[in-house]
């Protein structure tokens, strides 16, 4: 089984970190693939980003030429999840969604930490559209910026272990989710702070993947995620497949 995890900025560090979060939970066999899109920002913060991320992660997946069995949208509250299930037979997962669902399973409410306070809105916009909103208790932002998880990996702990634990304690949070797939690897520093179960989307994600492979499920292409129409599409990266 080919899994492709596609990071939805263009820091290669940030898409090395990511494959090797999905490699640690991936069943042997599972094959993880981490993809770097050749355009867009070099950090995903809002809307504009987000929505240059959907064009490049589909560019991306498009362009790569080996048989793959499922794709993982490893980016936090981004768009472009439908476009690719419109592309492509085989499961997409995104991040977000894997997180939220994987946290109703562990407990009745759960909370998401997130980087900056801008992509709350984007997030709470996702789990809305996605029906995940109903048990979401908060959306909280550390303050930090995404490339900062990186650069200063101490005090990106310390401010969402703070977030996390006032999650817990103000908003009635069962269950934390890390709201940022740069966040990888943070679950153990933030359970053993919070005392909470404490999920990271991109290994959720993994797992959620390789089930629909093993059951053999697709996406569904009667409807909503037909695939698109053809017709010349002028200047986008992807008119040449």
């Amino acid at each position: 089984m080919r899994i492709l995890v596609v990071n939805v900025n263009t820091t290669a560090s940030v898409t090395e970190a990511i494959a090797g979060s999905a490699r640690a939970v991936a069943a042997p066999g599972t094959e993880i693939v981490g993809l770097t899109p050749r355009f867009g920002a070099e950090s995903v913060e809002g809307n504009l980003e987000s929505y240059l991320a959907a064009v490049g992660v589909a560019d991306a997946v498009a362009r790569y030429d080996q048989p793959f069995d499922a794709v993982i949208q490893a980016g936090y509250g981004e768009h472009g999840r439908e476009g690719l299930q419109e592309m492509l037979d085989v499961p997409v997962v995104d991040i977000t969604e894997a997180a939220a669902t994987t946290a109703m399973y562990l407990g009745h409410r759960y909370s998401v930490v997130t980087t900056l306070d801008r992509t709350v809105p984007l997030i709470s916009d996702r789990l809305l559209l996605a029906g995940l909103d109903r048990r979401c208790a908060s959306v909280r932002a550390s303050g930090l910026a995404v490339l900062e998880l990186e650069q200063d990996p101490d005090r990106a702990v310390a401010a969402i272990v703070d977030q996390a634990k006032r999650a817990v304690a103000e908003d009635h949070a069962e269950v934390i989710c890390l709201g940022c797939g740069g966040m990888a690897g943070l679950e153990e520093k933030v359970r053993s702070e919070t005392g909470v179960p404490v999920v990271d989307g991109v290994p959720a994600a993994v797992t959620i993947a390789e089930s629909l492979v093993r059951l053999g499920l697709g996406t569904s292409k009667v409807r909503t995620y037909a695939a698109p129409r053809r017709k010349q599409i002028s200047g986008f990266p992807l008119e040449e497949k």
